[in-house]
């Protein structure tokens, strides 16, 4: 029978850093991200962008790419992309880790991503205080939308997505992004 050793927050962030390797820490586990491929980044990147500039015009709050939050003592999550809310923001200390879920998580699927590490994941974000989280699969062109009300639902490439409690008048356009 093996043990996992399990890491505190002040040992995970006391991780030497690694040019192009990022660390995630779940429930104590030590969770290794290595080099995604192009298309994942091209999904990630045109999702940042369309809500990032729609959230910067409306002055809604601020989208994140790659940010770290911890969402537990334990466990500290870096979603593909993010939105933080404008008032959330006046409070934050951006030269930390982020307390807490983003309104918004937002994952890209890669083809090395485990079924039941996206399920733990979204689990966490919505734990955590995330209203929404939105997972990509960039393959077959659609989006599983999970929502803190318990709603979950699939949209397709020729669909739009949207979080209106979230992102007042904002309509993604997934044609636009995959």
């Amino acid at each position: 029978m093996t043990t996992a050793t399990l890491l505190t927050i002040q040992q995970f962030d006391a991780l030497p850093l690694t040019e192009g390797i990022h660390y995630e820490l779940n429930e104590g586990k030590l969770v290794t991200i290595g080099e995604r491929m192009p298309r994942h980044n091209f999904v990630r990147d045109n999702v940042a962008q369309i809500a990032g500039n729609f959230a910067e015009a409306q002055k809604l709050g601020t989208v994140f790419v790659g940010t770290g939050y911890q969402l537990m003592p334990d466990t500290v999550r870096i979603p593909d992309v993010s939105f933080v809310p404008a008032d959330r923001m006046r409070d934050m200390d951006l030269d930390k880790r982020i307390q807490g879920a983003p309104a918004l998580a937002i994952e890209v699927v890669s083809p090395s991503d485990p079924a039941e590490d996206l399920t733990q994941k979204v689990k966490q974000y919505l734990a955590g205080g995330s209203k929404a989280v939105w997972v990509f699969y960039p393959k077959p062109r659609e989006v599983q939308v999970f929502r803190a009300s318990g709603e979950i639902f699939v949209r397709r490439e020729s669909d739009t997505v949207e979080e209106p409690e979230i992102l007042p008048g904002f309509s993604l356009d997934l044609k636009s992004v995959f």
